[in-house]
């Protein structure tokens, strides 16, 4: 009776003001004619989007600020009354970027209190499969809340989409000798990979409210969210908590180590010790007391990159040696990577010599006939960008699709090879993110960043669909399947692959070589205690 009274009473708010008040700072919203649902935090009211429901800035872990600042995420907050889940919340602090970016797309508001998801779901669907999408940025820019990450054309086909914000650059992947002391585990670092664990353990304990099943989940993210993706598959942290992987341009470099020296690189905590130096920080306390928004700045300026730590734990060892070592999640993965990925990085390409093939001659000895039959003189700007592209994103997207299978697990490769006339006229077909577009069904304007060459292709519309459908079928059963598209066959034995140009279509042994060589490659310098990443082709240093 008591019950029946409260709900009267409620109702009769509801008629009245057309909102319930909380008696917290949590925010008021209308609910006379919004979705609702109920969790343990409390109520939230979301928007009718179609025939979708959206959810929008539910936090997922309490904000990383004060005390919480390098600390891992603290249990999610809970709220009375209900809670508006009807916009955005703030992406998380990070640098500005320049307008003139290809990737310009400043978000609306960022806050250290960020760590937020999002839900697009269909009305009353049911055990639906689960798709939770992290975003790129190279670990320091981006958010949930970038127009090109909406997530209804997924949810138009049956998926619960989740986006999500996590820790980014100093504030996300700072390890220090102060932290480790703080820490019961003596660790510090991937405040921002454990940001990602908690939005996946929210997602566990909470994604059924939405219509969704927690026990068909797949992670899926692009470039810096590839990246945190192959984290995800070694840490074991991670286990259980997602099903399937998409992973879209992932690279396997060697990453620092906690307490030592490794491949080249210094102690991840000398690292962040001389970085927080650099900021002009004397202590982790000092670096406390000023702004998040200072702090990512003067990270900047110091010259930090944000990536994870190998400490045991959380990253118990280098990504490629867990790999090796089968401790990685045997779970169906999509992974693939787009021909040209470095048109849009050329940042990170060598100065062109005078005479490529002697320089070629000189840095591999022996084995630069076995490197100039893959990325020959005859051509040197393509092939400068043929052997950084394959350096970083092919030789670790087909390694991974290659354990995977060795685990007997279906696993699907492509290569993104699309090209339409506004990119083709900026020199940038298939350039690194290009894919996400066509992924997401974000073909318009408005949805894309300002600098980023429209789609404007006869078969633009169709490859996007097709996409779709393979990865929303993918999520669903573990098989990508589209009725406009060729069957998409497992990487197995004859090492096949799917080509997305104008047309898709199914071939075998992508890049004949490419993998053999890098794979040698890498092996040589892990050997020699040497870092892989940048140093390959003419960025490698001469054989002495």
């Amino acid at each position: 009776m008591i019950a029946s009274l409260k709900t009267l009473a409620v109702m009769a708010l509801i008629s009245v003001s057309g909102c319930i008040l909380s008696d917290d700072a949590a925010p008021v919203a209308p609910v006379t004619a919004s979705p609702t649902v109920d969790l343990q935090q409390g109520q939230l009211v979301g928007v009718h989007e179609g025939d979708l429901e959206v959810f929008r800035g539910i936090p997922y872990a309490g904000a990383p600020s004060g005390e919480g600042r390098w600390k891992p995420p603290s249990p999610p907050p809970n709220w009375s009354g209900v809670r508006d889940a009807t916009a955005f919340g703030p992406s998380c602090i990070q640098p500005a970027v320049p307008e003139r970016s290809l990737y310009y797309d400043p978000p609306l508001q960022t806050s250290e209190d960020c760590l937020t998801l999002n839900i697009w779901t269909q009305v009353r669907s049911t055990k639906a499969p689960v798709i939770v999408w992290i975003h790129g940025g190279s670990l320091r820019i981006g958010g949930s809340a970038q127009s090109m990450y909406d997530g209804s054309e997924f949810a138009g086909r049956g998926v619960v989409f989740v986006s999500l914000n996590y820790r980014l650059g100093a504030l996300g992947w700072l390890a220090h000798p102060e932290l480790n002391a703080e820490s019961p585990d003596g660790i510090s670092g991937n405040y921002g990979l454990l940001d990602q664990l908690a939005a996946l353990e929210w997602v566990r304990d909470n994604i059924s409210a939405f219509g969704g099943d927690p026990a068909n989940v797949t992670v899926m993210g692009e470039s810096a969210g590839a990246l945190s993706l192959t984290y995800l598959l070694t840490s074991p942290k991670a286990d259980g908590l997602f099903q399937k992987a998409i992973i879209q341009s992932p690279n396997s470099r060697n990453f620092p180590e906690l307490g030592e020296a490794a491949y080249g690189a210094k102690p991840a905590e000398e690292i962040g010790a001389s970085s927080l130096s650099a900021m002009g920080f004397a202590s982790i306390e000092v670096a406390r007391e000023a702004t998040a928004q200072e702090i990512t700045d003067r990270a900047g300026q110091a010259g930090f990159i944000p990536q994870g730590t190998i400490e045991g734990d959380v990253l118990p060892s280098q990504i490629i040696d867990s790999f090796d070592k089968g401790a990685f999640a045997k779970v169906p993965v999509i992974a693939g990577f787009n021909s040209g990925e470095v048109r849009s990085q050329r940042l990170f390409l060598p100065r062109k010599p005078k005479d490529y093939e002697a320089a070629i001659v000189a840095r591999y000895g022996e084995l630069s006939i076995d490197v100039l039959a893959l990325y020959p003189g005859s051509d040197v700007d393509a092939s400068m960008l043929a052997t950084l592209r394959d350096g970083i994103y092919g030789w670790a997207t087909e390694r991974i699709v290659r354990k995977e299978t060795e685990a007997n697990q279906p696993a699907f490769m492509y290569v993104f090879d699309h090209c339409y006339p506004s990119a083709e006229k900026a020199d940038l077909c298939a350039f690194h993110a290009s894919e996400l577009p066509f992924v997401f069904g974000a073909l318009d304007p408005d949805q894309l960043s300002p600098n980023w060459p429209v789609p404007d292709g006869e078969y633009d519309q169709t490859i996007s669909s097709t996409l779709l459908d393979y990865w929303t079928s993918f999520a669903a059963t573990g098989q990508p399947e589209s009725t406009t598209g060729p069957v998409w066959p497992t990487y197995g034995g004859n090492q096949a692959y799917l080509k997305i140009g104008n047309e898709l279509e199914v071939g075998t042994n992508p890049m004949p070589g490419m993998f053999e060589l890098h794979e040698e490659l890498v092996g040589q310098r892990k050997a020699a205690g040497a870092p892989w990443f940048l140093n390959i082709g003419l960025g490698a240093p001469p054989l002495e």
